[in-house]
C-alpha cells in the first residue's frame, strides 16, 4: 500500500524529548537573563548573592513549570494556553523567591522593586521565547519536519470535518494518511453521500500502526457501532500509535468536554466549565484586579449619578433585580435604577424604543451603560465577573430554556458586566427569538474559546466601542 511520507520527518520527530531538554535549559537561562537585566537597570552589580537567588529562582520555576506539565506537546492547543502556563509558573516562582527574602534574609538579598522588574522581564522573555519557537516549529513542520502520519478510521462527517482541518493546518504538523473503512466505496457513498474513497479496510490501518508507518489514530466511528470500536482499541493497544476517538454525537456543541475520575471510574464530561482549579484561580484574580482599578476611577462619577437620580426622580437609587449566576444559582444584581418601574418577578417586560417608564436620566444611563457600574461590587462579592455571557432576569431565564435548545449551557460561565456577544453587537432588546440565538451563539463561543488574553481583549474592545450603543435602550 502506498502512502505518504515526510522526506525530513526522523532529522526531528525522533528528538521530540530534546525539545523539552532544550527549553528546560532555555527557561533556566532566561530566568538569569532576567535577573541580570533586572539588576542593571537598578545599577547594582552582580555579585553571590544575587546567583544564589538566581539558583532558587530556577529551582522554583523547574518545579512549577513541571507541576503545570509546561514542558507537554502543545501541538495542538492554543498558544495562549501554552503562555498561560508558562506566566503562571513564573509568576509563582517570583512568589517563591519572594518567600525566601523573607525565609533567609542574610542569603537571599533581593530587594521587592528589583524582583518586581525581574518578574516583569521575565514574562517579556518567556513570551518571546515562546512565540518565537512556536513559529520556528510551525516553519520547520511546514516543510516537513517534526511530523506525524495520521489516519482516519471511518468516512463519515466527523471524520471528513477532522480531515478538512488536518489540511487547512500545516503548522500542527499532521500528514493526512488517508481514510480507512470497513465498507465498499459504494456503500459509503450511499450513507454518508460521500465519493471519498477509503485506502484500505481498519485492519490494514492498524497493521500500519503496528508497524509504525502511522503515528496517530483518528476514530471517527459512530458511537453505535461500539463492538467494532472496542475491538479497535485493542488490537490498537499492541502498537505506539495515539489514538483518539471523535465522538459523533453533539460533535460541535461539546462544551470543554475531559475526562474525570470518581475513584476508580473515568468518565467524559459533554457539558463542562472551562474554569478548572487553575483557570477559576487566575479569573477570579482578574476580576478583583480589573474591578478594583475600574472602581477607583469611577467611583467619584457613581457618586454623581447616585445623586443625580435621587434628585431627578422618585425611588431608591440601586435597583436589585434577580438574575441567574454560575451554575444556574440565582444572584441579586445591583444597577444605577433607570426606570420608574422595578419588575422583579415572574413577568418582567424587557425595555423597548422609547420606553415611557425610563426616566430622561435612565435614558442616558442605559445608552452609555453606566446604569451597570454598581455591578462591580457584584464582581467583588464574587457573584460576577467582569467579563462573560451577560445575566438575564429569571423571567426570561425560564422562558428561553424552553424555545432554545442548549440555552442554559451559557450558565457554565459567572455572568459577566461585558462579553463577547456584546462587543458584537448582541445586546439589548431581544424582540426576536433570533437575536437571542445569535447572543446565546457568541455566548456559547466565549466559553469554548475562553482565556485572559480573551478576556482582556474584550474589556480592551469595551472601552473603545461599547459604552454607547444605539441598541440599548
Amino acid at each position: 500500500m502506498q502512502h505518504e511520507q515526510g522526506q525530513h520527518r526522523g532529522l526531528t520527530f525522533s528528538r521530540s524529548h530534546g525539545f523539552a531538554i532544550l527549553f528546560r535549559l532555555l527557561d533556566i537561562a532566561v530566568v538569569q537573563w532576567a535577573l541580570q537585566l533586572a539588576l542593571w537597570i537598578k545599577g547594582i552589580e552582580i555579585a553571590g548573592d544575587q546567583l544564589l537567588t538566581a539558583i532558587f529562582a530556577s529551582l522554583g520555576f523547574a518545579f512549577f513549570a513541571e507541576s503545570l506539565d509546561l514542558y507537554r506537546s502543545w501541538r495542538s492547543t492554543r498558544l495562549n494556553e501554552m503562555l498561560m502556563t508558562n506566566w503562571v509558573s513564573w509568576i509563582l516562582a517570583c512568589c517563591f523567591v519572594e518567600a525566601c527574602t523573607f525565609l533567609f534574609p542574610e542569603k537571599v538579598t533581593v530587594d521587592r522593586f528589583t524582583v518586581l522588574w525581574w518578574a516583569g522581564i521575565g514574562l517579556v522573555l518567556f513570551t518571546v521565547l515562546r512565540v518565537a519557537a512556536r513559529q520556528i516549529i510551525f516553519s520547520l513542520r511546514r516543510r516537513g519536519f517534526n511530523t506525524q502520519r495520521a489516519a482516519i478510521l471511518g468516512v463519515t462527517n466527523s471524520g471528513k470535518a477532522m480531515a478538512k482541518n488536518i489540511v487547512e493546518n500545516p503548522q500542527l504538523g499532521i500528514n493526512f494518511v488517508g481514510f480507512f473503512d470497513d465498507r465498499s466505496p459504494e456503500r459509503i457513498e450511499e450513507i454518508e453521500g460521500s465519493e471519498v474513497a477509503a485506502l484500505g479496510n481498519l485492519d490494514q490501518a492498524i497493521e500500519l500502526a503496528k508497524s509504525n508507518d502511522i503515528d496517530v489514530i483518528y476514530i471517527a466511528m459512530p458511537m453505535r457501532a461500539e463492538k467494532r470500536i472496542t475491538e479497535i482499541l485493542m488490537l490498537c493497544g499492541d502498537s505506539t500509535a495515539a489514538v483518539h476517538i471523535i465522538p459523533d454525537f453533539f460533535v460541535y456543541n461539546l462544551l470543554h468536554a475531559r475526562w474525570h475520575e470518581v475513584g476508580e471510574v473515568q468518565s467524559l464530561s459533554v457539558y463542562d466549565s472551562p474554569l478548572d482549579d487553575l483557570a477559576s484561580w487566575s479569573k477570579r484574580v482578574e476580576d478583583i484586579v480589573l474591578a478594583t482599578l475600574i472602581l477607583a476611577v469611577v467611583l467619584l462619577p457613581m457618586l454623581a449619578i447616585a445623586l443625580a437620580i435621587k434628585l431627578t426622580s422618585p425611588g431608591p437609587i440601586i435597583f436589585k433585580q434577580f438574575r441567574y449566576g454560575m451554575d444556574g444559582r440565582q444572584i441579586s444584581v445591583w444597577k444605577f435604577r433607570s426606570m420608574s418601574t422595578q419588575e422583579n418577578g415572574a413577568v418582567v417586560t424587557q425595555a423597548t424604543r422609547n420606553d415611557p417608564r425610563v426616566t430622561p436620566l435612565g435614558q442616558f444611563l442605559r445608552r452609555t451603560s453606566l446604569d451597570e457600574l454598581p455591578q462591580f461590587f457584584n464582581v467583588l462579592q464574587g457573584q460576577m465577573s467582569v467579563v462573560g455571557p451577560r445575566p438575564h432576569a429569571v423571567a426570561h431565564n425560564e422562558q428561553y430554556r424552553t424555545l432554545i435548545g442548549g440555552y442554559m449551557l451559557r450558565h457554565h460561565m459567572k455572568p459577566g458586566i461585558t462579553g463577547w456577544a456584546q462587543i458584537n453587537g448582541w445586546r439589548g432588546e431581544t424582540d426576536t427569538l433570533e437575536k437571542m440565538e445569535k447572543r446565546l451563539e457568541f455566548d456559547l463561543a466565549y466559553i469554548r474559546n475562553w482565556s485572559l488574553w480573551f478576556d482582556i481583549k474584550i474589556v480592551f474592545k469595551t472601552i473603545f466601542k461599547g459604552f454607547n450603543d444605539s441598541n440599548a435602550y
